[in-house]
């Protein structure tokens, strides 16, 4: 069974145009320091998960309230294929639309859940960087070109979608924020993310500074000549 991290019971903002809750699973491929999750990032000792049966008997009492379950993380992906299917078929026969959040590395069980019909309504793909930034920001070693053909996976596969970046001055000067929107070029969506230096998985990022607004403004006018829509959020 995946290993559930937390439960957030109601959000109006993860799956847009929709009341949805957000389960987020265990574990990540990727160490990016500025990552807001760290607990779902790696593992501790005595650690608590919330069991499956948990979490879809909060299902069934939410019939009728929400419309949708984000599925995030960590990385849904690093999960097993058989799993992670699993629990999203359940969460679709118990009458729910599906969300799936991913960092798009795991292009070959990407590609797998995408090729069932109906198993996936919605994805959020986290692009974070250029590729010539991708193992600085990761802190993984790695050839990374399955970033490009998750990308192009998911603008061909005809389910609705969003790409997003989480900015902040020490990865997306406007140089490699434009090589990585070149990578999105065509998308119907974009999200700018504004980094926040609250609680990250390496405490050093902690200190580093943020974009303020107006320049959040100059990121979104030079997406927009790269993307249909792109949005703020903060």
């Amino acid at each position: 069974m995946v290993k559930i991290g937390g439960l957030q019971k109601m959000t109006l903002i993860d799956y847009p145009g929709k009341v949805a809750a957000t389960v987020f699973l265990v574990g990540c491929n990727f160490k990016c320091g500025y990552c807001h999750n760290p607990d779902l990032v790696r593992q501790t000792p005595g650690q608590e998960f919330i069991s499956e049966k948990d979490f879809f008997a909060f299902l069934e009492k939410r019939k009728g309230l929400l419309d949708a379950i984000c599925v995030s993380g960590g990385e849904p992906l690093c999960n097993d294929e058989k799993e992670l299917a699993d629990f999203l078929h359940k969460i679709k026969k118990a009458g729910f639309l599906v969300k799936l959040d991913t960092n798009g590395f795991n292009f070959s069980l990407l590609e797998k859940l995408l090729a069932k019909k109906g198993l996936i309504d919605y994805v959020a793909m986290d692009v974070k960087a250029s590729l010539d930034r991708y193992g600085e920001l990761t802190n993984i070693k790695n050839d990374f070109r399955n970033i490009e053909k998750s990308i192009k996976l998911i603008m061909d596969s005809g389910i609705d979608y969003e790409f997003r970046t989480t900015v902040l001055p020490k990865f997306h000067d406007f140089t490699g924020f434009e090589n990585l929107l070149k990578m999105v070029s065509g998308a119907k969506k974009f999200c700018i993310q504004n980094f926040s230096n609250r609680r990250t998985l390496d405490p050093r990022y902690n200190l580093e500074t943020v974009f303020r607004y107006p320049e959040l403004e100059k990121m979104r006018d030079l997406a927009l000549k790269y993307v249909k829509q792109c949005e703020i959020r903060s």
